[in-house]
């Protein structure tokens, strides 16, 4: 063997020796690339078929299938211990009713009609001898209060009337439709 060939042999091994065996593994494939991550998909709309009206715990429930969806805080009546008896006494009914309508038309952000007085309101007020009243709504706050919704009310100051705030009639108008049942209780 020729003393070059020898020595190029002698220097490639000397090399090789020198480089790390994992350099001389081929390489992985590359993961593929991280695909942007998608948005969310919108919210689907809140859709409530029941409103829970707890007066003691001054909350409004929107319900599905028995499931609290969202609750707000709420005012009543000045005098709201107690059902409504008749026109102007300042209590908010208790009971079973419906929302029966509905108006942008109004002093207030807007206003969900409730169904009362039911027959058996005027069986009792005719009884008393007595007009049952009418008139009652969830409602907002005048329109130039924007969108605020107060965390907690501190005074009751409706004439029965129940009040949630701006922002809140109108997720709240949103969710319910008319017919839906409202739940009134103590």
């Amino acid at each position: 063997m020729h003393p070059l060939t020898l020595r190029a042999i002698s220097a490639v091994l000397a090399v090789s020796l020198l480089v790390p065996v994992a350099d001389c593994v081929p390489p992985e494939p590359a993961p593929p690339p991280i695909a942007a991550a998608e948005p969310a998909p919108p919210k689907p709309p809140l859709v409530a078929d029941r409103v829970v009206v707890l007066k003691e715990k001054r909350i409004l429930e929107l319900r599905h299938d028995g499931q609290v969806l969202k609750t707000f805080p709420i005012a009543l009546g000045a005098h709201w211990q107690g059902t409504k008896h008749q026109a102007g006494d300042g209590r908010t009914p208790e009971g079973a009713y419906r929302i029966d309508g509905r108006s942008e038309k109004t002093r207030y952000m807007r206003e969900l009609h409730i169904s009362y007085p039911s027959a058996q309101d005027r069986a009792q007020a005719q009884a008393m001898g007595v007009e049952p009243g009418g008139g009652i709504y969830i409602h907002g706050l005048p329109r130039d209060f924007g969108p605020y919704d107060p965390p907690k009310w501190v005074k009751d100051w409706t004439e029965g009337c129940i009040a949630v705030g701006n922002a809140a009639i109108v997720q709240i108008w949103n969710a319910v439709p008319n017919g839906t049942p409202i739940d009134i209780l103590p």
